[in-house]
C-alpha cells in the first residue's frame, strides 16, 4: 500500500496504539528541544522524575527568549539551564547564539527524525524533513526520560504544490495562503504535509518558514520531503553525511487534499490581532507605518535578511519608521556579514539586534501607542507586542522591508519600478561555528546544578476529589490565546521559575484581579468558547492557574497543546455537549461536578455538570492514560506513583 511521507515517519517510531485517526498513539522520541521561557519548568519536571541523565539521542536546551537581563532573575535561570545541561546530559547553547529553530536546523536537524519541543513552533524542523512536534515542558521532560509521547493520531492533509513563485513573493507568503484558506483552528488535529513538483522550488529555509508557521493552523505539525534541496543545504552546513532522500510512495493517499499554485500567489499581510485575518497587501496599501521588524521566531535565516539588506542597500528607512533587524542565529550574522548584507542594512538605518527571539515574544521592540507595527514573527495576538491595544500586522520580509522604505504599506511589487527583485541563493558552503554550542561530555556530568533565589520547586497538587464543588470565576470568548491566560513580556516571563509569583498574572490583560478571586473563592472554573489557548505551548498557562485554584475549564473547543497541558497539571478539559448551554453560563455561578471521580474511573466520556442547580453535560474527550493523570491530580504524581510502584 502506497503510504504518505507522514505515516512512514510515525510507523518507524510507533510504540504504542494504531494510525488510526483520533486514537492516542505513543512515539518513540529521537530529539527533544527546549528554551528558557518553557525549559525551566521541563527542566525542574525532569529533575522530579529522579531521572540521572537524559534518555533521548540528543536534547538541546537554549536559551533564545528570556535574554535581555534586567535583573538577576533571567541570568539565574541560565545559570541553572546551563549547569542542570551539563549535569544530566543536554547540548546547552547559550543566550546571543540564536533562536532554538534556526540553530537547530543549522547544527542538529536530521531528515526522518522525531523531536518534540517545548515551543509550539518546533515544526520549523519540516525545512530538513523532521517530524516535529511542539508540546508542553512536561511532556518534554517525560520524553527525555524515555517515555513514548501520546498524542492523537492525526489527519494527513496532503498540499500538493505546483509551479514557483513570482518576483517579490516567497515562503511567508505561502503560509499567509494557507491561513487565509484554513485560519487559525482549520488544521486542529492534523499533519500538513507539503508535496507535488512545487516543492522543489522551495528552499530549506523557505520550508522551515512555512513548517514554523504551520502552527498557527492549530495543526499538530508539517513536513516536506528531503530532496537534493535539503540535501544541499545541509551540505553547505557540514553536514551533508546525516542527508537521506524521503517522499510519500507515488500514489500515497491522505485523508484530506488541497492543491496550491505557488505562481498563483500574491503578497499578503494577517491584519490585527489574529494570524488568521489574511487579506491581500493591496487591501490595506496606504496604512501609515511606524515599525518594521525582520526576522526572529520565523523569516530570520540567511536568505531572508539578505533579500532585506539587498532591497535597502544605498537606500535609507523613512524617517518615521523604526526598522529592526533579528537574526536567527549567529551564524546567519555571520553569513549575512560576510555577503556585505551587515553594512547595508547599518547604512539603511536599521537596529540590529542579538540573536534572539526579542519583540517576538514581548521581550522589547513594542511599538508606541497606536503606532502601526509590521512584522515578519508568527503570532499577532492582542497585547503580545507589550503594547496595550497594539496594532500588528504579519507580513513577508519583502513587505516589510518595502513598509521601511515608504513609510507606509506598499505592495512589494511596486518597487519593480525602481529596482530588480533580488534574488538570493543560500551559501554553497556557510561560515560555521560549532564552538558556540556547549556539548555533554563525562567530565561535565559532574557538575554541581546552581539554583538562584528565584528558582520554586514545582508545587504539590492534590488528587481529583471525589465530587467537585467551585465557583466560575471567569468567562470568555472564542480563541482565547494561552498569551491571554498567561501574559509573556519583559515583566512576567523572568518570574516562569517562580509558580507562587507568576501566577499573579494570569489573565492579568482581562481581568487584573482574577488571582485574588481565586483566593477567596478556593476552588474554581473557568468557561470559554472555540478553540481556547490557541498559541503557544506554555504550559504556565496550565500550572500557574492550577496553583490558584482552577480544577476544571469548560469550554467549546480546545486547542491541541493546551488540552494536554491541562491533562498534565489535572485540570478537567471539558467540553460543552450542547454548545448552547455556554450561555447558561455566568460568572459566580455555582458548579458542581458530584461523582467526577467515580465516572473518570470507570471510563465516562459524558460527565453531569450542575449549575446553579440546572444540569448541563460535558465531555470529557481524553485517552485512559489522560485519565488516570487527572486522577493522580497530574502527570507528574501518576508517574512518580508508577516509579515507586
Amino acid at each position: 500500500m502506497a503510504k504518505n511521507l507522514t505515516h512512514k515517519i510515525l510507523e518507524a517510531h510507533l510504540m504504542d496504539g494504531r494510525l488510526v485517526p483520533g486514537e492516542e498513539i505513543g512515539i518513540r522520541i529521537d530529539h527533544a528541544l527546549l528554551q528558557d521561557a518553557t525549559g525551566t519548568v521541563a527542566m525542574l519536571g525532569f529533575e522530579a522524575l529522579g531521572i540521572d541523565a537524559v534518555r533521548t539521542e540528543l536534547a538541546v536546551q537554549y536559551v533564545d527568549h528570556n535574554i535581555i537581563q534586567t535583573d538577576n532573575k533571567n541570568a539565574d535561570d541560565h545559570r541553572y539551564l546551563q549547569t542542570a545541561s551539563a549535569h544530566y546530559g543536554l547540548h546547552f547553547s547559550p543566550p546571543g547564539n540564536g533562536v532554538s529553530h534556526q540553530v537547530h536546523m543549522e547544527r542538529f536537524g536530521v531528515p526522518g527524525k522525531t523531536m518534540l519541543g517545548a515551543d509550539s513552533h518546533t515544526p520549523g524542523a519540516a525545512g530538513v524533513s523532521m517530524l516535529a512536534i511542539g508540546a508542553g515542558g512536561l511532556d518534554v521532560s517525560m520524553a527525555m526520560a524515555g517515555h513514548p509521547y501520546h498524542f492523537p493520531c492525526p489527519r494527513v492533509l496532503g498540499v500538493k504544490l505546483t509551479g514557483r513563485l513570482p518576483d517579490w513573493v516567497s515562503a511567508k507568503d505561502v503560509i499567509l495562503e494557507m491561513l487565509r484558506r484554513y485560519g487559525v483552528k482549520g488544521c486542529i488535529g492534523k499533519v500538513v504535509e507539503y508535496y507535488g513538483p512545487g516543492v522543489r522550488s522551495l528552499s530549506a529555509t523557505d520550508r522551515e518558514t512555512i513548517g514554523n508557521m504551520g502552527a498557527e493552523l492549530g495543526a499538530t505539525t508539517s513536513i516536506f520531503p528531503s530532496d537534493e534541496n535539503t540535501r544541499a543545504y545541509l551540505e553547505a552546513q557540514g553536514r551533508g553525511d546525516c542527508w537521506k532522500p524521503l517522499a510519500a510512495d507515488e500514489g500515497a493517499e491522505y485523508d484530506e487534499y488541497d492543491v496550491m499554485d505557488l505562481g498563483a500567489i500574491e503578497p499578503l499581510i494577517a491584519c490585527p490581532s489574529s494570524p488568521g485575518n489574511v487579506v491581500r497587501v493591496r487591501e490595506v496599501a496606504g496604512i501609515k507605518v511606524d515599525q518594521a521588524i525582520v526576522g526572529s521566531s520565523v523569516n530570520s535565516s540567511f536568505r531572508d535578511l539578505l533579500v532585506v539588506a539587498r532591497i535597502m542597500e544605498g537606500r535609507h528607512c523613512y524617517p518615521d519608521v523604526s526598522f529592526h533587524i533579528n537574526p536567527g542565529s549567529r551564524q546567519v550574522l555571520e553569513n549575512v556579514a560576510a555577503a556585505g548584507g551587515f553594512l547595508a542594512l547599518l547604512a539603511a538605518g536599521a537596529r540590529i539586534h542579538e540573536p534572539g527571539c526579542l519583540g517576538c515574544i514581548g521581550m522589547g521592540q513594542a511599538p508606541g501607542t497606536g503606532q502601526v507595527s509590521l512584522r515578519t514573527m508568527p503570532r499577532n495576538f492582542p497585547g503580545r507586542s507589550g503594547t496595550k491595544d497594539d496594532q500588528v500586522y504579519l507580513c513577508s520580509p519583502e513587505v516589510a522591508a518595502a513598509a521601511a522604505l515608504k513609510g507606509v504599506i506598499v505592495d512589494p511589487r511596486d518597487l519593480s519600478a525602481e529596482m530588480e527583485y533580488p534574488r538570493v541563493r543560500d551559501p554553497e558552503k556557510y561560515v560555521v561555528d560549532r564552538s558556540s554550542i556547549i556539548a555533554p561530555t563525562p567530565e561535565l556530568r559532574k557538575t554541581e546544578v546552581i539554583r538562584g533565589p528565584n528558582i520554586k520547586q514545582l508545587p504539590a497538587m492534590e488528587e481529583l476529589p471525589e465530587t467537585l464543588s467551585a465557583r466560575v470565576v471567569l468567562k470568555l470568548e472564542d480563541n482565547i490565546s494561552t498569551d491571554t491566560i498567561m501574559p509573556a513580556g519583559n515583566k512576567v516571563l523572568p518570574l516562569r521559575s517562580n509558580i507562587g509569583a507568576i501566577s499573579e498574572f494570569v489573565f492579568s490583560q482581562i481581568d487584573p484581579d482574577f488571582a485574588a478571586k481565586c483566593r477567596q473563592l478556593g476552588t474554581v472554573v473557568v468557561v470559554g468558547g472555540e478553540n481556547y489557548g490557541q498559541g503557544s505551548s506554555r504550559e504556565h498557562a496550565a500550572l500557574a492557574p492550577r496553583y490558584l485554584g482552577v480544577r476544571a475549564k469548560i469550554v467549546k473547543s480546545f486547542a491541541r497543546i493546551h488540552k494536554a497541558n491541562l491533562c498534565n497539571y489535572g485540570i478537567l478539559p471539558l467540553t460543552f455537549k450542547n454548545p448552547g448551554d455556554y450561555d447558561l453560563v455566568r460568572e459566580g455561578a455555582k458548579v458542581v461536578i458530584p461523582g467526577v471521580r467515580e465516572e473518570i474511573e470507570k471510563g465516562s466520556t459524558e460527565i453531569p455538570v450542575e449549575v446553579d442547580g440546572k444540569n448541563i453535560v460535558t465531555i470529557l474527550d481524553v485517552s485512559d492514560r489522560q485519565r488516570k493523570e487527572l486522577l493522580a491530580g497530574g502527570a507528574l504524581n501518576f508517574v512518580r506513583k508508577g516509579l515507586a510502584a
